[in-house]
């Protein structure tokens, strides 16, 4: 997985997002993970539903479009469930509570 840093066009980043764009990487995904930090992340591609089965902490989704457009946001997604949006192609998983730590929202397009 490459390390990359994801800016939103409102100015915030996060700097330490893992990018998950081969199958291991995107079926293996913050499995064996304890924690992140508000400055931590996986964005998975092509990805449009994800799970948190096995995970040990709840984490914030945010859905993308083709365009890096934010298209959907689920906070605060516990462990053992599932989640999708079936218009994106990309997620962003952060530590719960980061989407809005990092001023993020519905219609912001990031980058990276």
């Amino acid at each position: 997985m490459n390390l990359i840093s994801i800016k939103s066009d409102k100015g915030s980043s996060i700097d330490n997002v893992f990018y998950a764009n081969k199958t291991l990487s995107r079926l293996k995904g913050l499995l064996g993970q304890s924690s992140l930090t508000m400055q931590q992340g996986l964005l998975i591609a092509p990805c449009n539903s994800v799970h948190t089965l096995g995970m040990k902490f709840d984490i914030d989704v945010i859905f993308l479009d083709k365009n890096n457009k934010v298209v959907k946001i689920k906070t605060s997604v516990k462990p053992a469930r599932m989640t999708s949006c079936f218009s994106s192609k990309k997620v962003l998983e952060l530590a719960s509570g980061s989407a809005e730590y990092n001023n993020i929202s519905i219609g912001d397009l990031l980058s990276w």
